[in-house]
C-alpha cells in the first residue's frame, strides 16, 4: 500500500455560517491541495468533510496518516465514539442523537477502504501543513464561490 500523509482543517465564519474545508495530501514528491466551501454549515461539519474529501481523492487503497486539529474528529474515531453511536442507532446516549450522521456514514465507508491512523495536532501552533489547510479553508469561504448547503444537523 502507498503511504500518504494527509492534513485537514475546517473553518466557519459564524457557527453556523459560511464554512470551508482544506486538505493537503502528501505522497513522496507529490502534493495535492483541496478546498471548498458551503454557504451555511458548521465548523464540525467542515472538519469531517475535509477528511472525506481527502480520502475520496485517493485513487486506490492507501496507508494514511491523517493529521487534524479537530478533537471532535480525532476522538470520535480513535476513541470509538462513531462506532458506538452507529451501534446505538446513531444516538450518543439514551436521549441525545448523534450529529452529522450523514457525514460520519460516508467517512466510515472510506475508512473501510484505507488503513487510516488519526493524529491530533494543535491548531494554530506553527504546524506548516495544518496552517496551510486553515488558509485553504478560509480562502474557500472568502471566495464567495460557496456550494449549496449540506444538510445541517447541529
Amino acid at each position: 500500500m502507498k503511504k500518504v500523509d494527509i492534513y485537514t482543517d475546517g473553518a466557519c465564519s459564524g457557527n453556523p455560517g459560511p464554512g470551508g474545508y482544506g486538505a493537503v495530501l502528501l505522497y513522496g514528491r507529490y502534493r495535492k491541495e483541496l478546498c471548498g466551501g458551503y454557504s451555511l454549515t458548521t465548523n464540525n461539519r467542515m472538519e469531517i468533510l475535509a477528511v472525506i474529501k481527502a480520502l475520496e481523492a485517493l485513487k486506490e487503497p492507501c496507508e494514511v496518516t491523517l493529521y487534524s486539529d479537530s478533537k471532535y474528529v480525532v476522538d470520535a474515531i480513535t476513541k470509538g465514539w462513531v462506532e458506538k453511536w452507529k451501534k446505538n442507532n446513531w444516538k450518543r446516549n439514551k436521549n441525545d442523537p448523534a450529529l452529522n450522521v450523514d457525514l460520519w456514514e460516508i467517512m466510515l465507508k472510506l475508512l473501510a477502504v484505507h488503513n487510516v491512523s488519526f493524529v491530533w495536532v494543535k491548531g494554530h501552533a506553527d504546524n506548516t501543513e495544518n496552517e496551510r489547510c486553515d488558509f485553504l479553508a478560509r480562502e474557500a469561504i472568502a471566495s464567495g464561490n460557496l456550494n449549496k448547503d449540506l444538510p445541517l444537523s447541529e
